[in-house]
């Protein structure tokens, strides 16, 4: 069993991976981005599981990463890092991918939480890339997917003070889809996980995918891939079941053929 993570099976489509390591406000040495990579592998692999939620403690969801671990590497070291590995896994994973956050959202925390695809906040959450502080900079796509989120000004704002913001200025900035009670953080993501679970497995694939190309391609490229997308899906039995199910006004039954 993994010693950094605690995860429940899927329960209607949707697996909870709890990040634990609560002595370290759980800061993401390399054992628990290994692990979490493996669960996300293994959850890739299982029919069962549609959509992953992952959160961390009410205190912190990940506080940075492990500065310990850090300082023993030098440059050879950080060449050689195997956390690049693991994080390039937790990048591919192709299904629904989301974070419940809430209390610190820092560093490697807030580069892991911009990997999930829908951000939900507790009020109390606080999101910052604070690498700057060590004579550092963030390492692990925070400069890149923060300004993506937020836009350059207030990115390069967070990255060059090192200065964090609340919920509800991420919530404003982009950064998160919802901001919530704390104590219904876990909750409320794993109702929205729920609702994208009972829909078509690979019009959500597909769809998150051609979501993401917007990200990295230039919009024709990115309509191209949408169009190609869309057409492939034609083909499957879970548009036949969706369409019928319109007309007959039922809940459809998808399959994922």
């Amino acid at each position: 069993m993994p010693r950094t993570l605690a995860v429940l099976p899927p329960e209607q489509g949707v697996r909870l991976i709890t990040l634990q390591r609560p002595e370290a406000l759980n800061a993401l040495n390399t054992e628990l981005l290994g692990e979490l990579a493996a669960e996300l592998d293994a959850a890739e692999q299982d029919a069962e599981t549609r959509v992953v939620v992952i959160t961390g403690s009410r205190k912190a969801f990940a506080a940075g990463a492990d500065i310990k671990e850090m300082a023993e590497r030098d440059l050879v070291g950080i060449l050689n890092d195997p956390r690049l590995a693991h994080w390039q896994r937790i990048t591919r994973f192709s299904k629904p991918l989301i974070a419940a956050v809430n209390g610190f959202c820092l560093g490697g925390g807030c580069e892991l939480a911009m990997h999930a695809d829908i951000l939900i906040a507790g009020e109390d959450a606080r999101f910052g890339q604070p690498e700057i502080n060590l004579g550092i900079m963030p390492g692990a796509g925070g400069t890149q997917r923060l300004l993506r989120a937020v836009g350059k000004s207030l990115a390069m704002q967070m990255v060059l003070t090192g200065e964090a913001i609340d919920a509800r200025h991420a919530q404003r900035a982009g950064l998160v889809s919802e901001v919530t009670q704390p104590e219904f953080t876990v909750e409320r993501a794993i109702a929205i996980a729920r609702v994208i679970a009972q829909k078509a497995p690979l019009a959500v694939r597909l769809a998150k995918e051609a979501l993401l190309k917007a990200e990295d391609t230039d919009l024709a490229s990115g309509l191209r891939f949408e169009r190609h997308a869309f057409t492939l899906l034609a083909g499957t039995r879970d548009r036949e079941e969706g369409i019928r199910a319109f007309q007959e006004k039922r809940r459809p039954e998808f399959t994922g053929q």
